[in-house]
């Protein structure tokens, strides 16, 4: 055995002995190989990154240039600029710790931005208002679309309950949670969930900004190296700032863009619209018709609204791409293959600019003036028991009010730190009614359970106010309350019950969500559920705007705020830029709060659209005969440049809260009956149907008795107009006259049909293009011609409802003698280098043709209508036009109309004019007179556009 062992031994060392030296020979070969790479690092430091750097390649689009769009003339309404955006990108692995770096770098970002005097993207549906609440800035379908699409559904019809009845702050207290973007700290590493500590170290705005990016990268779905806008178009500082972080800031970025601006935003903003980044359903109905090499990704801006959006598909230019290179942390290292991007096609529109311009500053003057005229120094107006809606007055009271109910005045400024000596006194005051109005309110809901109509006014409008709001925040559920129920039809419409007894009664039919009133059970008993509704009631009443609102209407009807401290107010808060010297006369009692209001009013410091009172809006179309659209002005307007690229959250919400609705467009979406300007295809379908002759009279007694049981009267009842023909019908805008033709159509044999009454006048307003709407590219509502009671039509009143741009068509046709054009407010479509691409000639939608006498009559009509009015007299040019009054109701001032062309001989413009409850049809005449004298040179431009309140000038029926 051990003889064996000795020949076995040294085999085995020789083994070993190889082994050892191939290990020394791969160790020695290493150690060779490191000092080679080290000394390659030394010498050539780039090339040695270049061959062991982690190279990570990404598409990326290169953003095309989207067309300008000009005026008529060549003036430029919308073009773009450069502009450096801060940006994003999820550099950041996935674990638990992702959300806490990632949030860690977008507070430092936003700390960088603001510190810069900039701001961060606020393009979100979700703002913190003025009490420091998170509220929705969208409402109804939109808002539960966005629900949806926070929470995960395509349909947004598989939401559940609490997804669709989330409140603002529910919706952010889950998208800042653990779950979702983790904004707050964990205080156990081993136990990060259980111990997240939600928005710990954040502030709310702050939460709601880290939201408002999260979820905009969350739209790339977090793809790596996909940047996300923080800051758009920042400054210079901003710029440095965030490269001197920028080895701090993983991710972060400076990049070069373009963003869309706007001249003179608000005159043309209702026209041009704005841009944005495509949303998901823009994305899907866009790409439906898109070729797939020209197709959107959700990077992309577009037209949202206006022709930015209808003329989407030539603006928008041709995207390019290149294909970079990047180390793991996000920084670019090598460029290739360059694709560049082409520009979009300008567009030039039919309207010019200064027109355009004029007209809106005209409007403005003008509606400041009738308010001027009817603001009287008293409390409140008593409205008579048979009121002319054309006489109505504005009691000053509305006016103080006025500039709380549309947000004029910060009221939630007067409980601030840094409040002044009327905020403060006013502030005292309200506090004081408000803690009586609580007992009051307690007492009704517990003890006095007074029925609604037994209340006073003041009483029921805070109650119904509590039963709106509880309804609106989901603790009513509408969806299942039974409106056919009769203890509901005792609350809703007898008004026979109190509050309390109706909320009783919704607890006892489980209409009630006791989930939204912090309860622990959905089993307590009634009374503990009451007790909690109330708790609910008052806790939302503190605080709450809108209540505050309805509170100090009454504070100021009551006088327990004095006219002086609410003029006071307007100087504290800087809400009107005048001079010392002015501010001093008021404050030292040389003028009276009336006085000095009028005085704002009269020099546009206060304008109708900040009033919000009637007239507050108002729309004019001025075309030429060929059916180019010169003019489409909505008066009240909005900034579209803070609506353009991303959104400013803020802003739009503060526009979707204005009583005047700024971003609707008056001339193209609001319909009123036409009153007195419908009269022209009233006299053409009875002269052309041969009810009447050019010479045929009828006899106006001031009131038409065909009907006994319904007896309607002439304008200028008890007073009557005698025998008219059709020209003396229009001129004299006689009611009878158009009675009796109404009438008149109806006849067959010896019956009369409304229904063929209203068949034969359909006829003839659809030769004038009144049945469809009028051509235009942008969003117009559809016209509505009436079918009921062709008497009543005949006159402009019935169902007929139409737009302004739609009464422009129609004028147009008839100015030109019957051709009815579909109205365009596009020239031309040129390439980048003005090569011409597409010609926009208005299409013709057809011909009417009438007899001769039946033009003449409907012109001479018009042109007479004008004659009588003394304002229009020795103005320089020939104008022909008819006056209208549209009445909705006693209660509220009428509407006012003023169709016309110019020159009567031989017309080269039409111009269309609408105030939205403005008292009288002559108010739109007189209006329309200024726009002449501007368009014809007939005045001198500053006299014209002085920049203060235009008194009305009228001594004319209409």
């Amino acid at each position: 055995m051990f003889h064996s062992s000795n020949n076995n031994s040294p085999s085995g060392s020789v083994e070993i002995s190889k082994l050892i030296i191939l290990v020394i020979i791969f160790i020695t070969l290493g150690c060779i190989l490191v000092y080679r790479l080290f000394n390659l690092q030394i010498v050539n430091g780039q090339k040695y990154l270049e061959d062991f750097t982690l190279k990570i390649q990404k598409e990326k689009a290169i953003s095309s240039t989207r067309g300008n769009i000009y005026d008529r003339n060549g003036r430029v309404l919308a073009h773009n600029e450069l502009a450096y955006n801060v940006t994003i990108e999820d550099v950041y692995e996935s674990g638990w710790k992702k959300n806490e770096e990632l949030n860690k770098t977008l507070l430092e970002m936003i700390h960088i931005i603001e510190a810069s005097g900039d701001q961060v993207d606020s393009d979100f549906s979700i703002i913190l208002d003025e009490y420091g609440k998170y509220q929705y800035t969208l409402s109804d379908t939109r808002l539960r679309r966005f629900k949806a699409d926070v929470y995960g559904y395509a349909d947004p019809g598989k939401m559940k309950y609490q997804e669709e009845t989330a409140t603002a702050e529910e919706m952010m207290e889950y998208l800042a949670g653990y779950r979702r973007y983790g904004v707050g700290k964990s205080s156990d590493p081993l136990n990060p969930r259980d111990s997240f500590q939600l928005g710990e170290g954040y502030t709310k705005k702050e939460i709601l900004q880290i939201v408002t990016i999260r979820y905009a990268m969350s739209a790339n779905s977090y793809q790596k190296f996909i940047p996300t806008n923080v800051a758009t178009d920042v400054n210079e500082k901003t710029v440095a700032s965030i490269l001197e972080n920028i080895d701090k800031l993983p991710g972060a970025a400076i990049e070069e863009d373009t963003i869309r601006v706007y001249e003179d935003s608000i005159y043309f903003s209702h026209i041009l619209g704005y841009t944005g980044k495509i949303d998901k359903t823009d994305l899907e109905e866009l790409n439906k018709n898109t070729p797939a090499h020209t197709q959107y990704s959700l990077n992309d801006i577009v037209g949202k609204t206006g022709i930015e959006e209808t003329m989407e598909n030539y603006l928008r230019g041709k995207n390019g791409k290149e294909t970079l290179y990047v180390d793991n942390m996000g920084k670019v290292i090598e460029v290739t293959d360059r694709v560049e991007p082409l520009a979009g096609n300008d567009l030039y529109l039919t309207i010019d600019a200064n027109l355009q311009k004029a007209t809106y500053d005209i409007l403005e003057q003008k509606l400041a003036g009738i308010l001027v005229a009817k603001i009287v120094n008293s409390k409140d107006y008593v409205i008579p028991e048979y009121p002319s809606a054309s006489t109505l007055m504005i009691p000053v009271d509305d006016v103080y009010f006025a500039l709380i109910n549309n947000s004029i005045i910060d009221i939630t400024h007067f409980s601030d730190m840094n409040a002044m000596k009327n905020e403060k006194e006013i502030y005292e005051a309200y506090l004081k009614k408000e803690e009586k109005l609580f007992e009051q309110l307690t007492k009704e809901l517990y003890e006095n359970n007074t029925p609604y109509n037994q209340l006073t006014t003041e009483m029921q409008i805070y109650q119904s106010y509590i039963v709106t709001l509880l309804m609106d925040h989901g603790v009513l559920m509408s969806d299942i309350i039974d409106t056919s129920d009769e203890t509901y039809l005792a609350w809703k419409t007898e008004e026979v019950i109190s509050l309390g007894e109706y909320l009783k009664y919704c607890i006892s039919k489980n209409w009630v969500d006791v989930s939204k009133i912090d309860m622990e059970s959905k089993y307590s008993d009634s009374e503990e559920i009451y007790e909690h509704i109330t708790q609910y009631i008052f806790e939302h009443l503190k605080d709450n705007t809108t209540f505050a609102k309805k509170v100090y209407k009454y504070m100021i009807k009551n006088s327990n705020i004095s006219p002086k401290q609410i003029c006071s107010v307007l100087l504290e808060q800087d809400v009107v830029g005048i001079t010392q010297e002015e501010k001093d006369k008021f404050l030292n009692g040389h003028i009276t709060a009336y006085s000095f209001l009028i005085f704002l009013i009269e020099n546009l410091y206060l304008t109708p659209a900040q009033l919000a009172l009637d007239p507050c809006s108002a729309s004019v179309v001025v075309t030429n005969t060929k059916g180019e659209v010169l003019a489409l002005v909505s008066y009240p307007s909005y900034d579209n440049n803070r609506l353009a690229n991303t959104t400013d959250s803020e802003y739009y919400n503060w526009l979707q809260k204005d009583l005047t609705r700024p971003q609707w467009n008056s001339a193209t979406q609001q319909k009123t009956v036409p009153g007195s300007t419908y009269k022209m295809v009233s006299a053409v379908a009875a002269l052309e149907e041969k009810i009447v002759s050019p010479a045929t009279n009828i006899l106006c007694k001031g009131i038409f008795d065909r009907f006994a049981a319904n007896q309607y009267k002439c304008w200028v009842y008890p007073g009557a107009h005698g025998n008219l023909n059709a020209t003396g019908g229009i001129a004299n805008s006689c009611n009878c006259y158009f009675y009796e033709v109404g009438y008149q159509l109806g006849i067959t044999g010896d019956t009369y049909s409304s229904d063929i009454g209203i068949e034969k006048l359909t006829k003839y307003a659809d030769m004038f293009g009144l049945t469809e709407k009028s051509g235009i590219e942008i969003e117009e509502a559809t016209p509505e011609v009436s079918n009921d009671y062709s008497v009543l039509s005949a006159i402009g009143q019935g169902s007929n409802n139409f737009t302004t741009v739609g009464l422009a068509r129609y004028v147009t046709t008839i100015a030109n003698n019957g051709t009815c054009y579909n109205l365009t407010l596009i020239d031309k479509v040129t390439d980048a280098n003005k090569n011409l691409l597409e010609d926009f000639t208005p299409s013709v939608r057809n011909m009417v043709s009438l007899n001769s006498a039946t033009w003449n009559t409907i012109h001479q009509g018009m042109r007479q209508v004008v004659e009588k009015r003394t304002d229009y007299q020795n103005l320089g040019v020939t104008v022909a036009g008819k006056t209208g009054t549209a009445e909705e109701t006693r209660k509220r001032a009428n509407h006012a109309l003023f169709v016309s062309y110019a020159p009567y001989q031989n017309p080269e413009i039409t111009i269309t004019t609408r105030i939205a409850n403005g008292y009288s049809s002559n108010y739109a005449a007189n209006l329309t007179r200024d726009i002449y004298q501007y368009y014809f040179g007939l005045k001198d431009e500053d006299d014209i556009l002085s920049g203060t309140a235009a008194l009305p000038d009228v001594s004319a029926t209409g």
